[in-house]
């Protein structure tokens, strides 16, 4: 790029934790080449939008989010990445003022970025490859504090992509077949962000419990990186059917790796399981989660669940709800069915092989699940009021009547938040891990706490 041309990059990311991870490594290499990090707010001469395309209402979201940005930064060349890029380039190259469109592999490209500020390629320009091209695994990690984030929380990809075929998931087809980053560069990763001062840990990817390089698997990996200095290392999302005993144990006795996991659950249906190709069925789903809860002191699980899955019936519904009130959960993430076009459930649609679920009924069982998790996270939470915690502070709210709120997650991933009269609230408290008595729950289900000096 040409010095006199402006390199202010601002960047929006939607979706998961592993799309965090990979627009911190994206705004690190354009930081190394010369680009200066922006916000939208203070302007930016390039705003890049990493997509989601996990269900239809995901898409829906991407779509109105780029449209408000192209509204409000009309000066500003606008990259749409990622997932929902990578799946459905066409619908998104009908959108007036995008500039670039570029998938799961050419995102990570830092020259078409360069290019589209230049004017070298035309406007809008599509650089999709073919999910059959995935071969190479791209890091993704938290920017070193020297760009000025907070050093609290980072991200840390350790693996993409996924074998597993569930009928509904078009994960596959935008990330490609599982593949995983040697140990040796992630733990050097990991000490970087450690000395550079975060003080947690949080490992992402597609399927992080199938990370396997050289001989050596999640476990191993966890072994490796419990040995690096920082307070907290994170589990991200995993799958049921890799905790076993050899990391339940290695939790349990371990005083880095956090006592949380989340575990998608999808069904409380061994009918629907089956049907959606899951690789477990609710009596190994019962048993593990009691094994995690047994074993691991304060262990937080939440779980994700679908309803309206195509040929649910109010049995199979029913089944779920029973199944999900049993369990010690302390929080649910509920989706409705999202028919994904290439998947196999998409196939079975088109040929009548199963049938959607009426929309009113779907969005009763939504309902319905929602009001159980909200009912699981307040019992689980109230188990906390009067106790005292560890929490990370990560940031603070503006000031109120004098009063200035500061807020952070304890171990267990419980988000507290403490309320004092301090102008420098964040300055003081902010990247802190600190002693905190918990001393209520809040109808919006919100832990309010103090600082015990």
């Amino acid at each position: 790029m040409n010095d006199h041309i402006k390199k202010r990059v601002a960047a929006v990311t939607l979706g998961c934790k592993l799309n965090y991870a990979e627009t911190s490594t994206i705004l690190d290499d354009l930081y190394k080449q010369g680009w200066q990090l922006s916000t939208i707010d203070a302007g930016a001469d390039l705003i890049i939008i990493h997509t989601c395309a996990v269900t239809k209402q995901a898409e829906k979201k991407c779509r109105q989010k780029i449209r408000g940005i192209i509204k409000k930064n009309p000066s500003s060349r606008i990259a749409v990445i990622g997932c929902y890029s990578q799946l459905n380039p066409q619908v998104l190259s009908e959108i007036n003022g995008i500039d670039v469109i570029l998938g799961s592999n050419d995102k990570f490209d830092i020259k078409w970025y360069n290019n589209i500020i230049t004017g070298t390629i035309p406007s809008p320009f599509v650089k999709v490859a073919s999910s059959h091209t995935f071969k190479d695994i791209y890091p993704g990690y938290s920017l070193p504090a020297a760009l000025g984030t907070d050093r609290t929380r980072a991200f840390l990809k350790i693996q993409d992509g996924c074998d597993y075929g569930c009928s509904y998931c078009v994960i596959p087809m935008v990330r490609g077949k599982s593949r995983s980053l040697p140990a040796e560069q992630l733990v050097e990763r990991a000490h970087l962000l450690a000395s550079s001062g975060y003080r947690e840990i949080v490992l992402t990817g597609v399927n992080i419990g199938d990370y396997r390089f050289g001989g050596l698997e999640l476990c191993d990996l966890l072994r490796l990186l419990e040995e690096v200095n920082v307070s907290r290392i994170r589990i991200s999302s995993i799958e049921l059917d890799v905790i076993d005993s050899e990391l339940i144990s290695l939790v349990a006795a371990s005083k880095k790796i956090v006592p949380h996991f989340h575990i998608p659950l999808q069904s409380g249906s061994d009918t629907i399981l089956r049907a959606m190709r899951r690789r477990y069925d609710t009596s190994l789903y019962r048993d593990r989660v009691q094994q995690l809860v047994e074993r691991i002191a304060e262990c937080a699980i939440g779980a994700d669940v679908m309803v309206g899955y195509p040929g649910e019936t109010e049995e199979d519904f029913s089944q779920m709800y029973r199944f999900i009130e049993e369990l010690p959960l302390a929080y649910l993430h509920v989706f409705s069915c999202s028919v994904r076009p290439g998947t196999t459930l998409a196939l079975q649609i088109d040929n009548h092989e199963r049938k959607s679920v009426a929309p009113q009924e779907v969005a009763r069982r939504y309902s319905e699940l929602v009001e159980l998790g909200r009912h699981k996270e307040a019992r689980f939470k109230s188990r906390y009021t009067g106790k005292e915690c560890m929490v990370l502070f990560e940031g603070s709210g503006p000031l109120r009547k004098g009063m200035q709120q500061c807020s952070g997650y304890t171990r267990n991933y419980l988000r507290v938040v403490v309320e004092r009269a301090d102008s420098e609230l964040k300055q003081t408290m902010t990247g802190n891990e600190l002693h905190v008595l918990i001393d209520s729950l809040d109808d919006d289900l919100n832990l309010k706490g103090r600082v015990l000096s």
